[in-house]
């Protein structure tokens, strides 16, 4: 029985693990959020895995206010960065591989081409400088780990773009919606099969080594929009507007598509189109 530790298993993907797991009867999860395990802690981490024989750590804990971590840049470095760190170390001592969740922030998004692994990073917010410092730590510590970038999350879980879209298409007859921010969403539930798929393939591990994941094509948030209400059947008018109309404080990548023909490869995992995707979670949301 391969043991696996989820922390951060109140969120979006930890959730998503949730729901997936008695497809796994060759696992057992333990699941922990920061009610249970403070991983910030690093003697309380020590303290938790003492004895459990954690083979795996799937690592879904992190700050995400993209726009509050402009203020509280040392809050989403404390949960992005240090706590990953105390992960990195405390695998290292237990002989354990980590799986940790990054971001598309990493990159600025001036590229304008699919995002390679290998690809200079220059995260232009407070969010994506925190996620890329947390890569930073598990590289420095040279553990057997992975480290995975995705894009757009979304689910059937917590807050996300889509159910802001369901709940506000309902609501309003129309909506502004930005149209020139290019990416791809991630059905959280697809990027959490793939991990569980890639978990029992991960032996080999000797390193550190990146992976982009994200649901197939590319589209703009309008685009997303569009279709969220297309799927649905919601009569909102979705207006397009530009970033410019609609200034935040932490600026975004006008462009973060992300090249996974790495993880595709190395791991032979088939990824699902974002719209039949975007179709199966609306299913299960209405």
């Amino acid at each position: 029985m391969i043991k696996i530790l989820v922390t951060g298993s109140n969120g979006q993907l930890g959730n998503s693990i949730k729901d997936l797991s008695s497809e796994y009867s060759n696992y057992k999860f333990t699941y922990t959020d920061i009610e249970e395990l403070d991983i910030a802690n690093i003697r309380e981490l020590e303290d938790f895995f003492l004895d459990k024989g954690f083979k795996f750590v799937i690592n879904c804990a992190a700050y995400t206010a993209v726009d509050k971590a402009e203020e509280e840049s040392e809050k989403a470095l404390l949960i992005n960065s240090h706590a990953v760190k105390n992960l990195a170390e405390t695998c290292s001592k237990n002989n354990a591989i980590l799986v940790h969740i990054s971001t598309d922030y990493v990159f600025n998004g001036k590229n304008f081409s699919p995002y390679n692994e290998s690809d200079e990073t220059c995260p232009a917010s407070s969010y994506g400088r925190s996620k890329l410092s947390g890569e930073k730590e598990i590289i420095k510590a040279g553990i057997k780990s992975i480290i995975i970038r995705t894009s757009w999350l979304y689910s059937e879980f917590g807050h996300n773009f889509v159910k802001t879209m369901l709940k506000y298409g309902r609501e309003r007859e129309s909506l502004n919606v930005i149209c020139d921010q290019v990416g791809t969403p991630t059905y959280s539930r697809d990027l959490a099969k793939s991990i569980l798929e890639i978990v029992s393939q991960t032996d080999d591990i000797k390193k550190p080594e990146i992976f982009n994941y994200s649901n197939e094509g590319a589209i703009s948030w309008y685009d997303f929009a569009k279709a969220v209400m297309e799927i649905s059947g919601i009569a909102c008018n979705i207006m397009p507007i530009e970033t410019s109309d609609y200034p935040l404080p932490a600026p975004r990548p006008p462009y973060s598509v992300l090249n996974k023909t790495k993880i595709k490869k190395r791991f032979n995992i088939e990824i699902p189109y974002w719209k039949d995707s975007l179709r199966e979670c609306i299913q299960l949301l209405d």
